[in-house]
């Protein structure tokens, strides 16, 4: 009987074997928006094992056919990293009017235990919808209270959220009080009025993180807030803190100065343009609110949402754009169009890619694996027969996660097929 030490080298050696002869799958024609700003007309892009192998220009490079397992010759047509959406509830939320399909928001003021992780939701109708469009990561993110949770970083596709998972525990998600709020009714001026308990707010909030500050360099007792707030002091974590109005945000900001914290994200950021140089003196990130929507305040030129992510490219700050709001889960779809439409308000093309694609992941610190076309990178991305920002033409036809094309047929698909021809 052959020894079992020999029985396994021999089984190692197989592996081996078969894992050299692998090929890797090439595209090749498409025009390849890259992420980083740049593309390139004509590429040839390789994928071999999950990964980027190759990124160049086919008309100056040599292809020999038997090197490759498959070729795909996409000439005409547009290739895009995985877009990413920030700062929603897709996955954990299914029909916003049926409560009990929604899993975003829990009871109390202060739940930095919180995490969107475990409560993800691979079976999701809505997030196959939204990857038919080429969102194919998500920041899932909590809701409510002062401390919502912590967010996650996923996958749209996968058996459950040990699959999906990118980055685990990613951030928490703090919503700053306002130092004044509006009455009236929607879209009607109504009053402004000051928050009488905002500096009281505040001091709670400061309390609370001199206490987990303490925890994380000293406590032996276990507190389960507590060590949900471990690594937002040390850098491991990011805070994102959810405010729009410009006092708000410059208090937010001195907020995490004091508490060295190297992390901080502004999550909304409407009144962005008004603290540029705050911005850049703490090296501060946005997460900018939808394009698609109304000014915060009257007398705003009614286009100031659309021209706000070319103004920020201007000014050198680092953003990317969200759908968060109303209908977030399935609005989510609809984030190339957003960039679009910075587009066509004098934002560049590229530059509209990368407030989806790298930029995102930089500020989700997941750049090291997506957000761009480059070699040694997830090959996650996906082949549109038209520009991927303009809903007229957006078709996608293939779409790749970690180099496993993903199905893009959803229920929405099946229904049109069903009843189109009746």
């Amino acid at each position: 009987m052959m020894n079992k030490k020999y029985v396994n080298l021999l089984f190692a050696l197989l592996i081996t074997i078969t894992a050299q002869a692998q090929k890797p799958t090439l595209f090749m024609g498409a025009t390849a928006h890259l992420g980083n700003g740049t593309k390139i007309e004509n590429s040839a892009i390789s994928m071999l094992n999950g990964k980027i192998e190759m990124v160049a220009d086919a008309s100056r490079i040599r292809i020999d056919p038997s090197a490759f397992d498959t070729i795909y010759r996409v000439h005409g047509k547009h290739l895009y990293p995985a877009f990413i959406v920030p700062n929603t509830t897709l996955g954990i939320t299914e029909i916003d009017a049926v409560r009990a399909s929604n899993d975003y928001r829990e009871t109390g003021a202060i739940n930095p235990n919180i995490r969107t992780l475990i409560a993800y939701n691979t079976d999701s109708k809505v997030a196959k919808t939204v990857r038919s469009n080429g969102v194919l990561i998500a920041q899932v993110t909590p809701r409510g209270g002062t401390i919502s949770g912590q967010s996650s970083v996923m996958h749209l596709d996968g058996w459950n959220w040990e699959d999906a998972v990118l980055k685990t525990d990613d951030g928490v998600h703090l919503n700053w009080p306002s130092s004044f709020y509006q009455s009236g009714w929607w879209a009607e001026p109504g009053t402004t009025k000051e928050n009488e308990k905002y500096n009281e707010s505040i001091t709670e909030l400061k309390r609370f993180f001199k206490k987990a500050n303490a925890y994380e360099k000293s406590s032996s007792l276990m507190d389960l807030q507590m060590e949900s707030m471990k690594g937002l002091f040390n850098g491991e974590k990011t805070l994102y803190i959810h405010t729009n109005n410009a006092t708000d945000m410059l208090d937010a900001i001195s907020f995490s100065t004091d508490f060295s914290i190297t992390k901080t994200v502004l999550v909304g950021a409407e009144d962005a343009l008004k603290i540029v140089d705050a911005l850049k003196e703490n090296n501060i990130s946005l997460i900018l609110n939808r394009v698609h929507r109304l000014p915060s305040k009257a007398g705003s030129p009614v286009d100031e949402p659309f021209t706000q992510a070319a103004k920020l490219q201007e000014a050198g700050i680092l953003f990317c754009l969200s759908y968060a709001g109303d209908m977030e889960a399935m609005g989510a779809r609809n984030l190339p169009f957003s960039a679009g439409t910075a587009v066509a308000h004098g934002l560049d093309y590229e530059q509209a890619i990368a407030s989806i694609t790298l930029n995102t992941a930089k500020i989700l610190g997941v750049d090291e694996r997506v957000g761009s076309i480059e070699k040694g990178k997830d090959a996650t991305f996906f082949i549109s027969s038209g520009d991927a920002l303009d809903m007229r033409t957006n078709n996608v036809e293939k779409a790749y996660i970690q180099g496993n094309e993903i199905d893009l047929n959803n229920h929405q698909k099946v229904l049109f097929n069903k009843y189109k021809n009746r």
